[in-house]
């Protein structure tokens, strides 16, 4: 089939290379012309495992291009998604200028009828508003439908989640558009979940919100085990070997960030408060997240006494593992703290170096995991990065000034850290 992605940023990008990997044929489009020339050459500008090679693999076969021209991608996709990006605003609502504006420029190229799909995570009532942009600003009486279909991609590991979907969920009201987006999820062995335009955008929201409720309530209860002495680690498998519960996120740490979680919680309680509802619990959860930096912080100062002119090696700046990513990162916002308290901090990423310094020029890099050891007062694991796993810890220990590990991703086993001879603190164990 013939699809055409408007917007390359890390939702697009990986959408659109998947498609040409099943043999659909992909143009993307993207208003920035350096980052298309890039794109062109083979130069991908976000790091997810696999997806510079897929990438380069379907340009040369000729199933994925890419182009500035909205023009050019109306013309060759006879499906159109729209993977721009939807902000938050400081009230905690979304930011839809850019949807609006990819609306409008379809609708004032579009020459027949074409399946309009929000890829973009968008509050539940936007694709009734995709529809009406585009019937006031088409020319005569295009046919066209709008479809949404949201994204469950983990950064990480989203090559593989597109590839391999636990479910791919189809909003609209029309039985044509229906078929034709069964049709290009026809190669992904998956179950298609058909719905209502509304249910289908609610479904996003609901789903990362409740996910950002496991991570929040297995921090919450990590506090009682600190105080009781239990292991969050046993707790947690415990629970999730009840299969009504599950393991996935139930895993203690400084909490979660990234560009989804935040943005969405946030915008479903602003979502739910404009429908008429106060989601009390989900303030809750954002409240709880905020705090668990805090009670860190509270560990390491108690530890430590003071920050100031403390060395402190920090490992992981990422908002998670394998990814690149440091938008709303809690290890930004950890180094960024510790600074200002004084602390004398220098940082390592396997990644995400290159955009920590352009985004944050103040934080002090180093290019090798073990020269944020060097005569180090203490080492803080802020990214669960397996790298960190594989490091040579008695090395670390033999350059460190005083042995104090803070492990704020539960990454290293406790008794084996002791055994090293470190201090070794975590986050409920």
């Amino acid at each position: 089939m013939k699809l055409t992605i408007v917007g390359s940023g890390y939702v697009g990008l990986v959408t659109g290379t998947c498609f040409a990997e099943v043999g659909h044929h992909v143009t993307c489009v993207d208003n920035d012309e350096k980052k298309v020339k890039q794109l062109q050459d083979g130069i991908i500008p976000i790091y997810e495992p696999g997806l510079e090679t897929l990438v380069r693999k379907n340009v040369q076969l000729g199933r994925l291009k890419f182009t500035s021209s909205i023009a050019e991608g109306v013309e060759n996709g006879d499906v159109i998604f729209i993977a721009v990006p939807t902000p938050p605003q400081p009230d905690g609502s979304v930011d839809l200028s850019y949807v609006e504006k990819v609306a409008r420029s379809i609708a004032e190229v579009l020459t027949g009828y074409r399946v309009i799909v929000d890829k973009s995570t968008v509050p539940v009532k936007t694709g009734e508003k995709v529809a009406e942009t585009i019937r006031r600003y088409r020319k005569g009486n295009v046919e066209f439908d709008v479809v949404s279909n949201p994204e469950f991609l983990r950064e990480g590991s989203a090559v593989a989640d597109l590839m391999n979907p636990d479910r791919i969920v189809i909003g609209t009201n029309g039985e044509r558009s229906a078929a034709i987006m069964k049709e290009v999820y026809q190669p992904f062995n998956a179950p298609i979940m058909v719905t209502d335009l509304n249910s289908a955008e609610l479904i996003k929201h609901a789903s990362n919100s409740f996910l950002a409720l496991k991570i929040s309530y297995i921090n919450a209860v990590a506090a009682i085990c600190e105080a009781s002495g239990a292991d969050i680690g046993k707790v947690a498998d415990g629970m999730g070997a009840d299969k009504r519960i599950g393991r996935d996120f139930l895993y203690a740490g400084l909490g979660y960030g990234g560009s989804c979680f935040p943005k969405d919680l946030s915008a479903f309680i602003r979502i739910s408060e404009d429908l008429g509802y106060s989601f009390g619990l989900l303030k809750e959860v954002e409240r709880i997240n905020a705090d668990q930096l805090d009670r860190f912080l509270k560990k390491m100062r108690k530890a430590l006494w003071v920050f100031r002119d403390k060395k402190i090696g920090q490992l992981g700046l990422a908002f998670k593992g394998n990814t690149d990513d440091i938008r709303s990162s809690v290890g930004i916002n950890l180094a960024l703290k510790m600074m200002e308290e004084g602390a004398i901090l220098k940082a390592f990423d396997p990644k995400a170096m290159e955009k920590c310094a352009i985004s944050y020029p103040k934080i002090p890099l180093v290019e090798d995991p073990y020269e944020v050891a060097k005569d180090a007062d203490a080492l803080v694991v802020a990214t669960e990065w397996n790298d960190f796993k594989e490091l040579d810890w008695l090395k670390i220990k033999s350059l460190m000034r005083t042995p104090l590990v803070f492990d704020g991703r539960n990454l290293l086993i406790p008794e084996e850290m002791k055994l090293l001879g470190f201090e070794y603190f975590s986050v409920g164990r």
